[in-house]
């Protein structure tokens, strides 16, 4: 994956390529060795391929790549709309709640063996599941946001035509038919671009028209419901090309994504918060037990107190009887039992002001308590940052790790590298001694030719020298002086002999002076019979001396 990701996947140029032929390899490669559908395969090839890349576009963007249940859930109610039928919720949760499916969620082989075990399309023709399948697939990967047939107002002969129409987000492109094979237009759509209701007229119904900078797009459909649908898919289509959008369902996972996000999120707070409320009642229930002792014990304080009070009525109802038996004893008594009100009195006093404490410390207790909630949430705050940290450090070491692991490799490599230099250096050591043996007998060789070339231009220039020692003596065989004739000048019938240049080069000249020796004589023979024909002709039966 990092040789892919750097090396090839970091290159390729968004528009520059067929992203179905891509999947096609990617799926070649990996489901030879992971796909085994046993037994009767409910899916053909080409329907599992495409299943194959709903999967990957619905998936998690992380490796290696998982849909969760609530992506699947959703492709299969797409694929039962498609297929006009209920979805079988029952087997689906039961494939839902497999523990693996819990903790990781699906894998495509898993995804794509439920699809093969037929649990999900019991009762449903394979034609059927194909055609839905591949109308999904086109809705989701090939970003098809509507297509069937419409009746087109053509822009020159004004006539009426049905054609097969295809919207995407930039363009609405229609073909002759379904089989999408002979395309007739495309319809360039953007922001100036508008769709408007008209009224029925020229015998159709249910009319509508796309509106752009050039031209106007007259259109019908089969019923008010396909119109509304049309016009609706193509104000989409419009959005998503304002907004700079490519995709609508990657728009609409992205959405459903956050949703779940947000659902997590308000999830995990709620958990939070009961949290905090249960350790609140917790805490507050401890403290309604501390309150319900001190209340207890403030119960006990006055009921000894009341007790306290009822020895002292009858302590007083027996001074008041002792009290006629002895005056002088009652009144001790009397002094003895106001000494006692007064330290009963002072008791109360301290009850009281142990009261006042003990609210006074139930005070600082739930003021102690907030603190306490406090410093755990800062505690909770701290241990998540903390596990932040270590979850940084954790990548560290791992990026660590691979910058390691690829530097040992890069000596390895380098090592490798420098034995394989070493052994093409004295392997080019070799060469050069083998070359400089060469070059030294090509050095005697041209010794050697050289003095055959200095021979043969000597004995070229003794040649020459005989040749124009014979023109001259053919010359004056070939035109005898008569009695007042004076000799003419040049060389005669000879004296287009060529003399071999002596510029010719040194390795070619002893060839060619043979060849020209030859032509030379040739050419003698040659002129030498036709200036005796000649002669002949002009003297009669005059001999030659």
């Amino acid at each position: 994956m990092p040789y892919l990701n750097k090396y090839i996947l970091d290159k390729v140029v968004e528009g520059t390529f067929v992203k179905e032929n891509v999947d096609e390899l990617c799926w070649t490669l990996t489901a030879k060795k992971n796909y085994r559908p046993e037994g009767k395969s409910v899916l053909p090839g080409k329907d599992a391929f495409r299943l194959w890349c709903l999967f990957i576009f619905l998936s998690e963007d992380r490796y290696p790549l998982v849909m969760i249940p609530d992506e699947v859930e959703y492709l299969m109610k797409k694929l039962c709309m498609a297929m006009s039928v209920e979805m079988n919720c029952v087997e689906l949760e039961d494939f839902i709640s497999q523990d693996s499916v819990q903790q990781n969620g699906f894998t495509v082989w898993a995804f794509l063996e439920m699809m093969n075990s037929g649990k999900l399309t019991r009762g449903i023709a394979k034609e059927t599941i194909s055609m839905a399948i591949e109308e999904v697939y086109r809705e989701i990967v090939g970003d098809v946001l509507k297509e069937g047939y419409l009746w087109k107002k053509g822009q020159l002969r004004r006539n009426w035509t049905e054609r097969w129409f295809t919207l995407r987000p930039s363009t609405l492109i229609y073909f002759t038919s379904e089989d999408r094979k002979d395309r007739k237009g495309n319809i360039q759509l953007d922001g100036n671009c508008c769709v408007e209701v008209l009224p029925d007229r020229d015998g159709k119904r249910c009319m509508f028209c796309l509106k752009t900078l050039s031209k106007t797009y007259e259109l019908s459909a089969s019923d008010t419901k396909q119109r509304q649908e049309w016009t609706t898919a193509i104000q989409t289509a419009i959005r998503l090309y304002v907004e700079g959008k490519t995709s609508l369902h990657k728009d609409l996972k992205l959405k459903r994504r956050e949703q779940r996000e947000q659902r997590e999120k308000r999830r995990e707070a709620k958990e939070q918060e009961l949290q905090r409320f249960r350790a609140l009642q917790e805490e507050r229930e401890r403290k309604m037990a501390e309150l319900e002792l001190l209340k207890e014990a403030q119960r006990q304080a006055q009921t000894l107190l009341e007790q306290d009070e009822q020895r002292r009525r009858q302590q007083h109802e027996q001074l008041q009887q002792a009290l006629e038996i002895q005056l002088k004893e009652a009144e001790e008594a009397r002094a003895s039992m106001q000494a006692e009100m007064a330290l009963k009195e002072a008791e109360a006093e301290r009850q009281r002001t142990r009261i006042k404490e003990l609210e006074a410390m139930q005070q600082r207790l739930e003021e102690a308590l907030q603190q306490e909630i406090k410093a755990r949430q800062d505690e909770e705050a701290f241990r998540y940052a903390q596990a932040r940290l270590l979850a940084e450090e954790e990548e560290k070491m791992k990026a660590l790790m691979s910058l390691r692991e690829e530097q040992e490799e890069y000596i390895q490599r380098a090592q490798r590298e420098k034995q394989e230099l070493k052994q093409e250096m004295e392997s080019k050591s070799r060469a050069l001694d083998e070359a400089q043996k060469q070059l030294e007998e090509v050095r005697a060789n041209r010794h050697r030719v050289d003095q055959d070339v200095v021979a043969a231009q000597r004995k070229l220039r003794q040649a020459s020298t005989n040749v124009k020692h014979w023109n001259v003596q053919m010359n004056r065989l070939m035109h005898p002086i008569g009695p007042g004739e004076k000799r003419a000048s040049g060389g005669g019938s000879f004296s287009s002999f060529r003399i071999p240049s002596q510029k010719d080069p040194g390795l070619r000249l002893k060839q060619k002076s043979d060849e020209q020796d030859e032509e030379s004589k040739e050419n003698m023979e040659s002129r030498g019979g036709c200036a005796s024909d000649k002669r002949l002709s002009t003297n009669g039966d005059m001999e030659i001396p």
